[in-house]
């Protein structure tokens, strides 16, 4: 349906600012997960659909429909990623600079404040639809979202685009001012490099839901009763801790194990309170303070099989939790 189209169906008195409003809004949470999936951080995502929709508005009136609207904020949304990318390096997760720890007996290293650190997203910023997170977490999974961020920008776009988005080469050429060929040739490069960055984690298998559940609560169990028996025997062998901003990470059941039982001690320390990140099972654990009360601490983010728990990302950053929907101590969840 032309723009022509659509205002006869209008009321005499629609403004274009009103129109635009009204046409844009269904796809601002499409477009809030496209600049996420291409700058690795939330905040950084929701700034820029700001800026992309303020530039769309002005823009409006000079809009020729030579594309659909969706194409056309598209196009403008790539342009200020590629544009935000300029000079920045990628954004990590701990295991993306280097080896896992020899000793986790070992006080871990400084935070690296100079680091931009890769950021979750809470799935209920991308629409509260569970079959539209379903179809979509394979491309939010953290392991996804970090392995993008070592693709060049202009790929980036390419493979998000084309493998995620489903748009076809001649449509991506057209919104990159490139050939079809060129664009056949960015996705196969960043494809290849894709597949030796995250091999491990395509098509991961989690347990049936009863199963994903009990084994989720045996794993909060285990952490709220500082059972650290309990806890080993949630995770696979292969299993790694990161916790970003601290570059220190470990691999392995009993060296997650070992750094684990130094610091949960007693239980009560901990409550955890259960989120979904990333398409992920999540939870906000929450230490107890001087006065009793469970402050925010850590946002995991599990990576969940059928044999158990292999990854555990636990983000030092009390400020995710609002951003996540989660209170602001676990006491209020009663």
């Amino acid at each position: 349906m032309t723009r022509t189209a659509q205002r006869r169906t209008d009321p005499p008195a629609t403004r274009p600012d009103e129109e635009f409003a009204r046409l844009s809004e269904p796809y601002r949470r499409e477009l809030l997960a496209y600049c996420y999936r291409m700058l690795g951080s939330i905040h950084d995502a929701e700034d820029l659909v700001q800026e992309i929709y303020l530039r769309a508005w002005r823009g409006y009136g000079g809009f020729e429909e030579r594309s659909s609207l969706r194409t056309w904020l598209y196009r403008i949304a790539t342009r200020a990623c590629l544009k935000a990318l300029e000079g920045k390096s990628h954004r990590p997760l701990p295991s993306g600079l280097g080896g896992p720890s020899d000793d986790p007996g070992d006080p871990p290293g400084p935070r690296l404040p100079e680091v931009s650190w890769l950021q979750p997203a809470p799935d209920t910023l991308f629409g509260v639809d569970p079959a539209v997170v379903v179809e979509a977490r394979q491309t939010m999974r953290l392991a996804f979202i970090a392995a993008l961020q070592h693709l060049p920008g202009r790929q980036r776009a390419v493979l998000i685009l084309r493998d995620v988005l489903a748009w076809r080469a001649v449509e991506v050429a057209d919104l990159l001012g490139t050939t079809t060929a060129a664009v056949n040739s960015a996705l196969q490069r960043a494809r290849a490099q894709l597949s030796q960055i995250a091999p491990t984690e395509d098509g991961i298998a989690e347990p049936a839901d009863p199963d994903l559940r009990a084994l989720l609560d045996r794993y909060a169990a285990a952490f709220e009763n500082a059972d650290i028996a309990a806890l080993m025997g949630v995770l696979t062998d292969d299993a790694m801790w990161e916790m970003p901003p601290i570059p220190t990470w470990y691999a392995g059941r009993e060296a997650v194990g070992r750094f684990l039982a130094a610091r949960i001690v007693a239980a009560g320390d901990y409550r955890m309170v259960s989120a979904s990140i990333n398409g992920q099972p999540a939870f906000g654990s929450y230490a107890r303070d001087h006065d009793g009360v469970h402050r925010p601490h850590a946002l995991q983010v599990l990576t969940v099989t059928t044999t158990g728990i292999a990854r555990i990302v636990a983000f030092l950053d009390a400020d995710l939790f609002p951003l996540c929907g989660l209170p602001p101590t676990a006491d209020a969840t009663g």
